[in-house]
């Protein structure tokens, strides 16, 4: 299992890698994240691409254009970005 480390408090705590930017709509500024894992509305995810990195809230998401409140492992899910990602950035629950 991947995890990234970041240092919360005082100690260490492991962030859970839950899928991957497939693609970046740079006009909409919209992720498609293929999920290894289950992501929710409300959640708190990282992108992380080399030493790049930042975090957001998940306000909405849709899946073949419908909007959903969960996405499920396996599924490609699409969320509205604050910054520009790329292919091949990996998602992490915080």
């Amino acid at each position: 299992m991947c995890y990234a480390q970041t240092k919360r408090g005082g100690r260490m705590a492991k962030d859970t890698l839950i899928g991957k930017v497939i693609h970046y709509y740079d006009k909409i500024e919209v992720a498609v994240i293929q999920l290894s894992k289950g992501l929710k509305v409300g959640d708190k995810v990282k992108f992380v691409h080399g030493e790049d990195s930042f975090e957001q809230d998940v306000e909405s998401m849709q899946l073949e254009h419908v909007q959903i409140t969960e996405g499920k492992k396996g599924q490609e899910i699409a969320i509205k970005v604050d910054k520009k990602v790329s292919s091949g950035t990996l998602v992490y629950l915080v």
